[in-house]
């Protein structure tokens, strides 16, 4: 029977080139999914601003569809449902091009930006509506008066559920896993299978989830830290 042995793991070179590529994926499905998100959550709150109830039905039913479907189906849908759907050069340059993290960064980005859309809406509606009034007195339009004054306000109150809602998309990107992304999950699954230490690779990667968990959530709270010394300015 086989001691408890995590170096076995750690000093071998190829686990740890595995281990080491599996999370350089998991930065790269986290990095680009959440670029995506944050660019389109803005798009979506300009949507419900704007004064057409069309508009603002669209962006709701978007809202309630990524918020209410599982994230695991989003990614099985875009990968094994859209991609079908698309043309076959589509489908050529995709599979020269790594789809399955092409496809992953799509679905993960495109679900988080209705939570990331909410958030920002949150915090925009708890800025004080003088706010507006006096950005109009100082000569500002209503996109100035959003950019300049309401927008900065309304990120610094949704900070909190932003960086909250950033640690949910890095933690849901082992989802990834089910359609063949090589992040890091997939690689510790890899690892068990050659090494047989099951304990020992799935405890390396609690560690290494869970470490940069908290170095998200000490990026987020400085951030929180220096927007309220902004804002008490």
């Amino acid at each position: 029977m086989k001691g408890f042995d995590p170096l076995a793991i750690l000093q071998n070179p190829e686990f740890g080139r595995m281990l080491l590529h599996g999370l350089e994926m998991t930065f790269v499905i986290a990095i680009g999914s959440w670029c995506l998100a944050m660019s389109l959550a803005l798009v979506l709150l300009a949507i419900r601003l704007a004064p057409s109830r069309i508009l603002e039905g669209v962006a709701i039913a978007y809202v309630s569809y990524h918020r209410n479907v599982p994230t695991l189906v989003q990614l099985i849908l875009w990968y094994f449902g859209v991609s079908s759907l698309l043309p076959d050069q589509a489908q050529y340059w995709l599979n020269d091009h790594n789809a399955e993290s092409i496809f992953a960064i799509l679905g993960l980005g495109l679900c988080q930006a209705a939570y990331f859309s909410e958030d920002l809406r949150s915090g925009l509606r708890a800025v004080s509506p003088g706010q507006e009034e006096a950005a109009r007195a100082l000569g500002h339009g209503r996109i100035g008066a959003l950019r300049y004054v309401l927008m900065p306000q309304a990120i610094r109150n949704a900070l909190p559920a932003l960086v909250n809602h950033s640690v949910s998309l890095f933690k849901n990107s082992s989802l990834a896993m089910a359609i063949g992304v090589a992040e890091l999950t997939h690689a510790v699954k890899e690892v068990e299978n050659v090494s047989f230490r099951t304990f020992e690779v799935y405890l390396i990667a609690t560690v290494v989830y869970l470490v940069c968990s908290l170095m998200i959530m000490a990026a987020g709270e400085l951030l929180m830290r220096r927007a309220a010394i902004a804002g008490g300015r």
